[in-house]
Order: C-alpha cells, then sequence, then structure tokens
C-alpha cells in the first residue's frame, strides 16, 4: 500500500498543482464569476468526472508497464521529474498567467455546465501527463497492487483538487480582486509553486528505484 509519508508528499505535490493557474482553474473562475458560484459548482463537478476518467486510465495503463515492462519504471521516474521542473519554469517565467485569470463567458444551461467542466478537463492532455508523471514517483510494486496504489493516489488528488477548488469558486470574486490590488502576493504565489515544484522534481529523480 501507499506509504503514509509518500501519501503526504503527494497531496503536497496536488495540493501545489491544483494552485496552478491552467484552462480549469480559469474557467471555474470565470463561470463563478460571470454566471455565479452554483454555476461553477455544476462545472466543478464535471471537471471532477474528467479527473476520474484520466485517474482511471492512468493507473491501468501503469500497471500493465510495471508488470510486462519493469526497466520503464527508472524512464517515467526522470520523465516526471522533468516535466516537474518544466512545470516550475511555467510558474516563473515572464508573462505567465496569473492566479485567478479569468475572461468573460456567456450563461449557460446546467447539462453544458456539467459537460463543460467533464470535456475541459478530459481534453486537456497536460492533464494525463500529470498523472502518468507523478503516479511514477510514488508507485512501488514491491509494496502491493499498483492499480490500487495508483487508485488511492488518484482519489487523494481528486479530493484536493475538488476541495481546493470549491473553496476558489466560493471566494473567487473577492480574491480575484484582492490579488489585483496586491500584485506582489501573485509573485510570491509564483515563486513559491515555482519553488516547491523544483524541490520535489529533485528530491524524486534522486529517489532509489524500488
Amino acid at each position: 500500500m501507499v506509504d503514509a509519508r509518500d501519501l503526504l508528499l503527494f497531496g503536497l505535490a496536488a495540493f501545489v498543482m491544483v494552485l496552478s493557474p491552467g484552462p480549469n482553474m480559469v474557467y471555474l473562475v470565470s463561470r463563478s464569476i460571470c454566471q455565479g458560484r452554483n454555476a461553477a459548482i455544476l462545472s466543478l463537478f464535471g471537471v471532477a468526472v474528467g479527473f476520474l476518467f484520466h485517474m482511471l486510465l492512468a493507473a491501468l495503463g501503469l500497471t500493465v508497464v510495471f508488470v510486462t515492462i519493469p526497466i520503464a519504471y527508472n524512464a517515467l521516474k526522470l520523465a516526471g521529474a522533468a516535466y516537474l521542473l518544466w512545470l516550475a519554469w511555467q510558474a516563473v517565467r515572464p508573462n505567465a498567467p496569473a492566479m485567478f485569470e479569468a475572461k468573460n463567458l456567456p450563461p449557460d444551461s446546467k447539462f453544458k455546465l456539467f459537460f463543460m467542466g467533464l470535456f475541459t478537463n478530459m481534453l486537456n492532455p497536460k492533464i494525463a501527463v500529470f498523472y502518468i508523471s507523478i503516479f511514477t514517483q510514488f508507485l512501488h510494486p514491491e509494496r502491493g497492487s499498483v492499480l490500487t496504489q495508483s487508485i488511492i493516489l488518484g482519489s487523494t488528488q481528486i479530493a484536493i483538487s475538488f476541495a481546493v477548488n470549491f473553496v476558489i469558486i466560493l471566494t473567487a470574486g473577492a480574491v480575484s480582486s484582492w490579488f489585483t490590488r496586491h500584485p506582489l502576493w501573485i509573485r510570491v504565489q509564483k515563486w513559491f509553486m515555482g519553488a516547491v515544484l523544483a524541490g520535489l522534481a529533485v528530491k524524486l529523480a534522486s529517489s532509489k528505484q524500488p
């Protein structure tokens, strides 16, 4: 099973990732500001189902890889560490998207709200890359079923993402306004995320193969 220390480290990675500006955050913040919290919450449920889709595909795929091609572990681990470093650069690079950056969206029906959230997430290739690259750092075949470990990690990520995005939806207007008035904290947030992601990349890349 997943070690408690590894689960906490994975939770930190998932928390930092959900705070990184991306399509999901932009869509949910925009929906909350333009159409209200209830509309954004409906969209969030769609996003959560999209995460579930990616998580199950990654869990099944990695299970096959670990069973049939054990040597792929190191390759996937190093690729995952490189991806974390790339995310760290994306967080701090000049002209990077700001947290709580919103765009105008027209009102949509409840049905469309859910499926827009679902497809915004399902069609985002970065989510699939995230699962494959991050899961690899925390999976240890000698501890039991890789599929079970993947589902535990994925469920943890989905729970953290849902909770954080729910809070973001409820506070989108106020927090967006606050960040606009305090641009220094936007830079602090970006460099904090970049430092955490880079630190995780170095730590996980240097970890020993199970």
